[in-house]
């Protein structure tokens, strides 16, 4: 694979990971976070700083933004360093915020119209995924622009589906954040059951992940909770967010979700008592 001038606009949890990948893949990457020195690391692996998103955007074939909210996205796209006051004809623009489907299709309009290409790409697989480079990418727009860039997806990505329109991405991605939210309840009520039940927990989860029970949460986030690891591989706090954009498309298609409307219940009242910067397995905090 040839190498590309990529942008890269959000170096969190995740996002440095990816970035990390992409370097080593070849590619000239530069990027942008607001807080440069959570990017020294990057930098030193080769990475070019940017002092706005515009300028990360410069020239680049590929840029992704991976930020918080969809107030973030907004800005990094439409602001006045934005990436759309700056980014080269016939770019590609990849969105992998987990963000509002309407957005989405906001920016792809937008991109239309100024000459470049727009996908909405959020992924799945936490942490451990972005680490091992094993990602689930759920991506939405135009199907020939997926298929050119799909190579430099599988640089950091495994699971690579196309789901359609602009916003069915991100409209997938609700349909993943929906289970998990719905999920970790009953995987912190399982160890709460276990714990209080004298049980080995360690052995409990040899028996249960590999039955009917057993998925990515279970296998990854039930150890963190027995060891009491609440270091973030997703953040409360954009759980939170996630299930809100959930509940509020729900409504626009008229549809009741009272499994995701009691988890959001939860972890809004963690969000209160100040764990909003954990990660998601400390839903467990209502069982102690």
């Amino acid at each position: 694979m040839d190498s590309k001038k990529i942008g890269f606009i959000g170096t969190g949890v995740m996002g440095t990971s990816i970035v990390k990948h992409l370097l080593n893949a070849g590619h000239d990457v530069t990027i942008y976070t607001r807080t440069r020195s959570k990017a020294d690391v990057l930098i030193s692996l080769g990475a070019k700083w940017a002092a706005t998103p515009a300028e990360a955007s410069k020239e680049q074939q590929i840029i992704f933004t991976m930020v918080g909210y969809p107030a973030d996205v907004e800005e990094v796209y439409n602001g006045e360093n934005g990436i759309f006051s700056s980014v080269a004809s016939g770019a590609i623009v990849v969105d992998m915020t987990t963000s509002e489907p309407t957005l989405a299709q906001k920016l792809y309009i937008k991109a239309k119209e100024i000459g470049i290409h727009s996908l909405d790409a959020p992924v799945s697989g936490g942490d451990v995924g972005a680490k091992n480079g094993t990602l689930s990418l759920m991506v939405g727009g135009d199907e020939e622009i997926f298929e050119q860039l799909k190579p430099i997806f599988e640089v950091f990505g495994q699971n690579i589906i196309y789901q359609g329109h602009a916003g069915a991405g991100q409209h997938t991605k609700m349909c993943n954040q929906i289970a998990i939210a719905s999920g970790m309840i009953g995987i912190c009520e399982s160890m709460a059951y276990g714990l209080r039940a004298g049980l080995k927990m360690e052995e409990v989860l040899r028996s249960i992940t590999a039955g009917a029970a057993g998925s990515w949460s279970l296998s990854n986030l039930a150890p963190r909770i027995l060891n009491e690891d609440l270091a973030p591989g997703f953040y409360i706090k954009h759980m939170i967010k996630d299930m809100k954009i959930a509940l509020d498309e729900a409504e626009r298609m008229n549809l009741q979700l009272p499994g995701l409307s009691l988890a959001k219940s939860m972890y809004d009242k963690l969000l209160e008592e100040g764990y909003g910067e954990n990660g998601t397995q400390a839903l467990i905090k209502n069982y102690r």
